[in-house]
């Protein structure tokens, strides 16, 4: 019998729904219910494509026993970590505070009265293994010391409410003598040096895309940072290990979340849109600034196919995620990691030719043995261009993965959850579910990435994919006056929380330089909203959730720690900047500066938790606006120029192509295009 998720929205949630757990979602009742009968709230945090939050459903949350002993004894609450990435924040801080590390599945138990945690956790086994104890004995423990030490919880409560009220305001411990100024040359360098020594290849597993990190090392090759660092050729190896590794699906398009080894061979085979867009930016960064070699483009090309063909809504905005785990049988009872991307030697060849076989072999590291599962992922040996027979050994893999006909630019029906996956007559392989649920910070990081890649390969195609999603958020996410977060077949939900706003308007700023020009106002009426309902007037910068949002978390946060994706203030600050060029209002610039100051001392004592911030510091200090004439300004664009504002004017002085403004200072009018380069390239490297 299903529980009270089977109509949630969320896939996630919705996974659990014949779970015999009495599940509730995160809501004011269950809350309430909990302190009323004085139950321990269990709280389990997670998202649809995680493959270990799929394990534990499969294993511990359908266990009978262990059912019949939480509902008696517990309050569970399953939560979406994508529909609410405020208390997912808040949760996984206090999991690292108690043990000193987190992940997925993420679970708490919280005291009812304070929402407070006082054990926590990520995947517990069914019965003891991995060193791990069975979850039925953590259970019974937990209600005994819940019941028995309520002197020892209060003393828990205390400390943990103490240690997230500190995490709201700079931590104490981070003072900084004296007064930084935020024109202050090392601040920066010190920050880009930084993250290009954390992308630095080192030979650690796993390996993670990192892109914030990437992005703002990338910045750094204007300058000399000195201890031997050379960001340019740091920069281009993490995009060879990017579109040459396992991790990009070689044969469909697509980058996977991370790779278990060393060697960017093995991924875990989930594919987010949010790593999508960030590399589809990066890989155009790189075309831009030079780095030219013809397996960005095709990484490119076949990522952005990927997109159209897999994660478009027929609306135009772009689905979430695709599970790691698939069927090979429509009789599995559950499916495997990697069942759809995978290929065994024998498969190889005996659908390839000889001739084909050969070439794929020389192209890309395959083996009998295999380098997963008995399985190879491909994964290239070299950059440079693929040959023809190389291309049609991959084109003959596509057919056989997706069935004979099928395009790798025309929709390709999504699995929208198992049953769907197992019943649906598939003539190819049996695809991973697709959570297709829209997420806006999200979708504007796809956004951004197409953007940019439509400047650096000079594809308009890439720019109306972008603009279609861009104007399904504009057309369809706001209700009631205020902008939400996510969007469930037509129907928009929870309200936008900052990274939301703060992505979307670079999303939108991004258009604009990419030519759509009327995007501008937008951004300017999204930030106005994202000021009024988040902006800290105490603190500057801004809160992660409004303070009238449903279920508000115990603390609110100013989010400038990134992770898999950028800050929200990191982002936030450096699209005020933006706009402060652009608009030619100075109240932005001012706004950026108090943010910037209210952060000051992370930049000076933690650049390896902030490089979004490091980014927005970089655009304080070298903000630079373009203007030019129409005829003029794709070719500027297509230069990498990552603290440039290109603003298209009909009218210049007599003879000039344009006109660079340094910050508040304009220079002379240019005469030709060399030295209008000149003077952005001096901009970019200025010391204030």
């Amino acid at each position: 019998m299903a529980n009270r998720l089977a109509n949630a929205q969320s896939l996630y949630l919705r996974k659990h729904a014949e779970n015999p757990i009495d599940w509730w979602p995160w809501c004011d009742e269950a809350i309430e219910i909990a302190r009323r009968e004085d139950k321990p709230i269990f709280l389990s945090i997670g998202y649809s494509s995680c493959h270990w939050c799929t394990v534990m459903e499969g294993e511990a949350f359908s266990d009978p026993q262990i059912a019949a002993y939480t509902n008696d004894n517990f309050l569970p609450i399953k939560l979406d970590r994508e529909e609410r990435p405020d208390l997912d924040s808040i949760y996984m801080q206090t999991l690292q505070l108690m043990v000193g590390q987190g992940g997925w599945p993420l679970n708490v138990f919280l005291i009812p009265e304070t929402l407070v945690p006082f054990y926590g956790g990520t995947y517990f086994p069914l019965t003891p293994r991995y060193g791990r104890p069975g979850f039925l004995n953590v259970l019974q423990q937990l209600r005994q010391y819940y019941d028995t030490q309520k002197d020892k919880l209060k003393q828990i409560e205390s400390d943990m409410l103490e240690s997230l009220d500190r995490s709201v305001t700079i931590p104490a411990d981070l003072e900084v003598a004296g007064d930084t100024s935020l024109f202050e040359a090392a601040l920066l360098e010190r920050g880009l040096y930084v993250s290009t020594k954390i992308i630095e290849p080192e030979g650690r597993a796993p390996c993670f895309p990192m892109m914030p990190y990437a992005e703002t090392a990338l910045r750094g090759v204007r300058f000399d940072l000195g201890e031997g660092v050379e960001p340019r050729s740091i920069c281009q190896q993490r995009g060879f290990d990017l579109a040459l590794g396992g991790i990009f699906d070689h044969v469909g398009g697509g980058f996977h979340r991370y790779t278990v080894d060393a060697t960017w061979t093995v991924p875990h085979f989930e594919k987010m849109l949010y790593d999508n867009g960030q590399i589809l930016e990066y890989l155009a960064n790189l075309w831009r600034l030079g780095l030219c070699d013809p397996s960005f483009d095709r990484a490119v090309r076949s990522t952005v196919n990927w997109l159209k063909r897999e994660m478009t809504a027929p609306e135009g905005y772009f689905y979430a995620a695709q599970d790691a785990d698939s069927f090979s049988t429509s009789s599995e009872r559950e499916p495997e990691e990697g069942t759809f991307y995978v290929w065994k030697d024998i498969q190889l060849r005996q659908h390839l030719s000889d001739r084909e076989y050969a070439a794929l072999a020389d192209a890309f590291d395959i083996a009998d043995a295999g380098n997963f599962e008995g399985s190879n992922v491909l994964q290239r040996r070299r950059g440079g261009e693929l040959d023809d027979t190389v291309e049609a050994a991959l084109a003959k893999l596509f057919a056989l993965r997706y069935g004979e006909g099928a395009d790798a630019e025309k929709p390709f029906p999504p699995a929208r959850n198992n049953r769907e996956a197992k019943t649906r007559k598939w003539s190819g392989r049996i695809p991973p579910v697709t959570d297709t649920k829209a997420i806006v910070a999200w979708n504007s990081l796809a956004i951004s990435g197409l953007a940019q890649a439509s400047i650096a390969f000079e594809n308009r195609d890439y720019l109306a994919l972008a603009c279609r999603a861009a104007d399904f958020i504009l057309q369809h996410q706001w209700e009631n006056g205020r902008f939400h977060r996510l969007n469930y077949e037509g129907n928009p939900s929870v309200l936008a929380q900052a990274e939301d706003y703060a992505l979307f308007v670079k999303a939108l700023l991004d258009l604009h330089q990419a030519g759509a020009t009327a995007y501008l106002d937008a951004a300017v009426k999204v930030q106005a909203e994202f000021d009024e309902s988040l902006w800290s007037v105490e603190f500057g910068g801004y809160y992660n959730t409004a303070s009238d949002a449903n279920g508000a978390p115990i603390v609110r946060e100013r989010s400038y720690t990134d992770n898999a994706t950028p800050a929200s203030n990191g982002i936030a600050l450096a699209n005020l900047v933006r706009l402060a060029l652009l608009t030619e209002d100075a109240e932005y610039l001012d706004r950026a500066e108090q943010g910037l100051k209210s952060f000051v001392r992370v930049l000076k004592k933690m650049p390896q938790a902030c490089p979004s911030l490091v980014s927005a510091l970089d655009w304080y200090q070298h903000a630079t606006l373009v203007r030019t004439t129409e005829a003029e300004v794709a070719d500027f664009a297509m230069q990498y120029c990552p603290t440039v504002a290109l603003k298209v004017v009909t009218e210049l002085p007599e003879g000039a192509v344009g006109v660079v403004c340094r910050g508040l200072t304009c220079l002379e009018p240019a005469l030709d295009r060399d030295r209008m380069l000149e003077q952005i390239q001096q901009s970019q490297t200025r010391r204030s």
